[in-house]
């Protein structure tokens, strides 16, 4: 009999209608979003391979992979993570010692382990979704502790420390901020007060992030870069002053798709973090904006889900998943248009990060 219900749950949940507007809206940004890695990435591709359609002929697989296990993990039901959400935590507190054991380091910073060659995979992308598993399965268990300070809000504050430790020591600021983000997100919609997260961060967090900015040159010259780029316009501020030039010279309708001038080894990597810079550059302020509301339709229907889910649980994963890909998509446009700092945070569906776009895609 228990079987039979079993199957019968399972069997209900793969017939639930797909949200065809989630569904249309990923899939045009990640074709928009393939269309300029193609233009972006064509000239640094050129130059250093000698083959034009190296960056996106890889982006495109991976995309394609990530469609596929989008349709395969959509048919799951997410109620089978919740028996595991505290295997999540311990998987990605290994992940992350596993960086720091066996991490390659480029460019000062150790975030990547490489299988081969050629093949690598940054394990702060996969815990970002363990993070969101693992709280959305611990709010849910003590979902009536939440509104006490000592043992709902600082007993999940604790929680998270040590993950933000580990990425801290590769040292990943960017991953950092976003899951702490999103965890917080996740608190205050199970039922933290939002006076708590104030009176922590003005007592706590605020020191604590000013400490690492000044025990960190690099991080303290991005903020004075950020103050003024063009004081140091050839060396530290170069990269910004070229985006803030490529989307300015796209005006309203831009000068048109794969003829921007910036992406021709002036914004370094444009196919990476500042592909927000070309898009702007080649679209113009439609262009933007027609993307922006792409990724605000995106969060409307993430809200909407977490509002109709049948549980705590699903609502609170709906939540997550929604904030991770909100939350990048603010910094990286902030990032890009001098509205903050500089930080190495990808735009979701349009940036080449090879692996991380199967998780976001997922």
């Amino acid at each position: 009999m228990a079987r039979k219900r079993k199957e019968k749950s399972f069997s209900s949940f793969l017939n639930n209608p797909i949200d065809f507007t989630l569904l249309i809206t990923i899939l045009l940004l990640l074709s928009i979003g393939l269309i300029m890695v193609l233009s972006a990435s064509s000239p640094s591709a050129l130059a250093e391979s000698g083959n034009s359609y190296s960056y996106f002929s890889k982006q495109l697989i991976f995309a394609v992979l990530g469609i596929i296990a989008m349709m395969f993990i959509s048919k799951i039901d997410y109620r089978f993570y919740q028996k595991f959400y505290k295997h999540a935590w311990i998987v990605a507190f290994l992940l992350l010692v596993l960086v720091l054991v066996a991490g390659k380091t480029v460019n000062g910073a150790k975030r990547w382990i490489y299988i081969t060659e050629t093949l690598s995979v940054q394990p702060s992308e996969i815990v970002k979704l363990l993070m969101i598993i693992f709280y959305a399965g611990i709010l849910v268990k003590n979902r009536d502790k939440l509104e006490k300070y000592g043992n709902g809000f600082i007993k999940h504050i604790i929680l998270l420390a040590p993950i933000i430790g580990l990425l801290l020591l590769q040292p990943h600021f960017s991953a950092s901020i976003v899951i702490i983000g999103i965890c917080s997100i996740m608190m205050i919609m199970g039922g933290c007060k939002f006076c708590h997260f104030l009176a922590t961060g003005g007592i706590a967090g605020v020191p604590a992030m000013i400490l690492l900015i000044i025990i960190e040159p690099y991080r303290l010259q991005r903020i004075m870069t950020f103050l003024d780029p063009w004081k140091d316009a050839t060396g530290n501020g170069w990269q910004v002053i070229q985006s803030l030039y490529a989307i300015g010279s796209g005006g309203l309708f831009g000068v048109g798709l794969g003829e921007s001038k910036q992406k021709f080894l002036y914004i370094p990597e444009p196919h990476n973090d500042f592909i927000f810079s070309i898009l702007g550059e080649e679209l113009g302020f439609i262009g933007t904006m027609a993307v922006l509301v792409l990724f605000a339709i995106f969060i409307w229907r993430g809200i909407l889900i977490a509002m109709r889910a049948p549980d705590m649980f699903g609502s609170l994963m709906a939540i997550g998943i929604t904030a991770l890909v909100a939350i990048q998509v603010i910094i990286n446009v902030a990032v890009v248009t001098s509205s903050m700092p500089a930080t190495g945070m990808p735009l979701p569906f349009f940036s080449y990060r090879r692996n991380s776009i199967i998780y976001i895609t997922v």
